[in-house]
């Protein structure tokens, strides 16, 4: 199927319009609706539609500019450190001047900067910064699924070789050989089944917060699994001992939810 599928809705000169970029827009849009119903229909969150506009807005600049520097740092850093502007700028200085687009985002980056950029409004509005967590974390996982799609139809972040019945062709990986879709296994599974999990709790009577944790912890979980299924980055490989990069920062993502639960819990109890 990725053989078939170009990445390319229109192209006019140098400029290309792609699904990746259209996925992006639709799952934003998908979590800002969703924000707005449980604004309408639970009120208990203390927040104007309004400020879910304009918290909206810091979240997307947050993503975006946390999810590159994460890619920078943990990724790719001797790279950018020779090439400091391809970090800001959709063109590749390597062998002459290149349009590339910003190529290279980090999930654990762009979740860390989402937080930042949400506490730093909430900050800002004088809002409680958990019970706007608890608000907003239940359908991220739905707007997530989109950017895997996109992943899927760009051919990258391809699975490892497979002879499973349901491996597929990537046009962009070393080898002809068939592979997990493993964008699909994420698609699902950190972004639909960890949906329906936060949305079909969300009502229940937590301590305020506990969504990141459980979130946290899910994510975490699902994702370290799956990676036994995704080819790790090329010029990583495995980063400690037989585990990826992505593994990685996963276990400190599941420490992180559990730590935090705990703390959560006893300032409930308290």
């Amino acid at each position: 199927m990725p053989e078939n599928i170009s990445p390319v809705i229109l192209q006019i000169g140098w400029f290309k319009l792609q699904y990746y970029g259209l996925m992006y827009i639709v799952a934003f849009a998908i979590t800002y609706f969703l924000v707005v119903y449980r604004v309408k229909h639970e009120d208990r969150f203390g927040i104007t539609i309004d400020q879910v506009k304009d918290v909206t807005t810091f979240i997307i600049l947050g993503l975006i500019i946390g999810a590159r520097l994460g890619y920078v740092l943990f990724y790719n850093l001797s790279y950018y450190l020779t090439h400091p502007l391809e970090i800001i700028l959709p063109f590749s200085f390597s062998n002459g001047v290149q349009f590339t687009g910003i190529s290279g985002m980090s999930y654990h980056g762009g979740l860390v900067g989402v937080i930042f950029a949400g506490w730093l409004y909430v900050r800002k509005a004088k809002i409680d910064f958990w019970k706007g967590v608890d608000l907003f974390l239940p359908v991220i996982p739905l707007g997530y699924t989109f950017g895997r799609l996109g992943n899927f139809i760009n051919g990258e972040l391809y699975g490892r070789v497979t002879t499973s019945s349901i491996g597929m062709y990537f046009p962009l990986a070393p080898t002809k050989e068939l592979r997990h879709p493993s964008q699909l296994y994420e698609a699902f599974f950190e972004g639909i089944f960890l949906f329906v999990v936060l949305w079909s709790i969300r009502k229940m009577n937590l301590p305020k917060g506990t969504m990141l944790a459980i979130y946290l912890i899910g994510y975490g979980l699902v994702r370290f699994i799956i990676e036994y299924f995704r080819e790790p980055d090329a010029h990583l490989g495995f980063v400690l001992f037989s585990f990826s990069m992505g593994q990685i920062l996963c276990a400190l993502m599941i420490a992180a939810g559990i730590g935090l639960y705990v703390y959560l819990l006893r300032q409930h109890r308290t």
